[in-house]
C-alpha cells in the first residue's frame, strides 16, 4: 500500500498570463521538490478527464456551459478580474476534477492508502453557478460526490486550510447535511465569506476565521479546539483536504504567518484523524500557494505525512 500522486502535463498548459500568481510555475517547482529520492515510493498516476456529467453534481448546467463557451481559440479570456483562461484551460480543469475522482476511487477500493492531487486550476472558490478566484469547477466537492454517487459513502468531510475561505465548497455543501465543510482562513480577505455564523442547513459548515498577522499558535488552536472535534463529531467515511499553502508567511497574497512546519503538523494531524475515523481514507487536492519556493517545501512536508501513513 502506498500514497498516489495524481497529475497531468496539461496542468502546465493552463496559461493565466505572464504576471498572474496562479501560474504553471507552481506545479513545476512542486514537481521538482517531489522528484527527490524521498518520494520514490509515490504511486504516480495520470489524472484522467472527468465525465462532464459529474460536473453537474456540484454545478448548474448553465455554469458548465458558460465555462466551456468562454474557452478561447487563442490568447486569454478573463472570466472576472482574477480568473483567466486559455485554449487548454478546459482540459486542465477537466483533469483536475477527474484526478480527484480517480483519487477517491483508488482510496475507497483500496488500491492505495491515500492520495494527493497536484492539479491546476484550483477549485474551492467555484460556486454552484459561478467561476471565480482562479477556480472553474469545485474539485473538492466533485470528489466528495464521487464518493457518494459511485461508491455509496454517505458522509464526507472537507478540511480546508487555504488562507482564503472556500466559498465554493461551502456553497455546494450548504444544503446537504451529509457533507461537512470546515475551514481556517484569514479574515477579512477575499472572497469576503467565511464568518463563524455561516453554519449551513444542519450545522454542517464550520468556519474559523483568523485575523491578519495570526500565526502558528492561532492556527493550531483553531484546528485542535474547533475543526478536529467538529470533524470527529461528524464521523465522516472519507476526508478530503483542500490543501492551500498560501497562509505561509512568505506568501504574497495574504497576511498569515505560518511556517513550513505548520503544514507538516496539520498534515500529520489530519492523517491521524482519518485513521481514527475512516480507516485512513484521505484524499488531498492542491488549492493555493503563490510563493513557489514556500509552496514546494510545504507540499513536500504534506506529502511526506501522507506517505508516512502509508508505511
Amino acid at each position: 500500500m502506498t500514497t498516489a500522486l495524481f497529475n497531468h502535463p496539461v496542468s502546465l498548459l493552463h496559461d493565466t498570463g505572464i504576471h498572474h500568481p496562479e501560474s504553471p510555475r507552481r506545479i513545476e517547482e512542486t514537481l521538482k521538490a517531489l522528484s527527490d529520492a524521498d518520494f520514490d515510493g509515490l504511486d504516480r498516476r495520470e489524472a484522467p478527464v472527468v465525465d462532464n456529467a459529474k460536473l453537474l453534481w456540484a454545478h448548474t448546467e448553465e455554469h458548465v456551459a458558460r465555462v466551456f463557451d468562454a474557452i478561447p481559440d487563442t490568447g486569454y479570456v478573463a472570466i472576472d478580474g482574477d480568473t483567466v483562461i486559455c485554449k487548454d484551460s478546459d482540459e486542465a480543469a477537466l483533469r483536475a476534477a477527474g484526478g480527484i475522482c480517480a483519487a477517491v476511487d483508488a482510496v475507497i477500493i483500496g488500491e492505495v492508502d491515500n492520495a494527493f492531487c497536484l492539479s491546476r486550476p484550483p477549485g474551492h472558490h467555484a460556486e454552484r453557478d459561478r467561476a471565480m478566484g482562479f477556480c472553474l469547477f469545485c474539485n473538492p466537492a466533485i470528489g466528495a460526490y464521487q464518493a457518494r454517487n459511485t461508491h455509496g459513502l454517505k458522509k464526507v468531510a472537507v478540511i480546508d486550510f487555504d488562507v482564503h475561505h472556500g466559498n465554493g465548497t461551502q456553497d455546494v455543501f450548504w444544503n446537504d447535511p451529509d457533507m461537512f465543510y470546515a475551514s481556517t482562513h484569514e479574515s477579512p480577505l477575499f472572497p469576503g465569506t467565511g464568518s463563524e455564523g455561516e453554519i449551513g442547513v444542519a450545522g454542517n459548515i464550520m468556519n474559523c476565521p483568523l485575523p491578519s498577522g495570526a500565526g502558528s499558535f492561532e492556527f493550531r488552536k483553531a484546528m485542535e479546539d474547533k475543526i478536529f472535534p467538529a470533524v470527529q463529531d461528524f464521523e465522516p467515511e472519507l476526508i478530503i483536504v483542500s490543501a492551500g499553502f498560501d497562509a505561509h508567511r512568505e506568501d504574497p497574497l495574504a497576511s498569515l504567518n505560518l511556517e513550513d512546519e505548520d503544514f507538516g503538523w496539520v498534515s500529520k494531524r489530519i492523517v491521524e484523524l482519518s485513521q481514527d475515523l475512516c480507516r485512513g481514507r484521505l484524499v488531498s487536492v492542491l488549492e493555493g500557494g503563490y510563493n513557489t519556493d514556500a509552496l514546494a517545501r510545504s507540499v513536500a512536508l504534506h506529502v511526506k505525512a501522507l506517505m508516512n501513513a502509508a508505511e
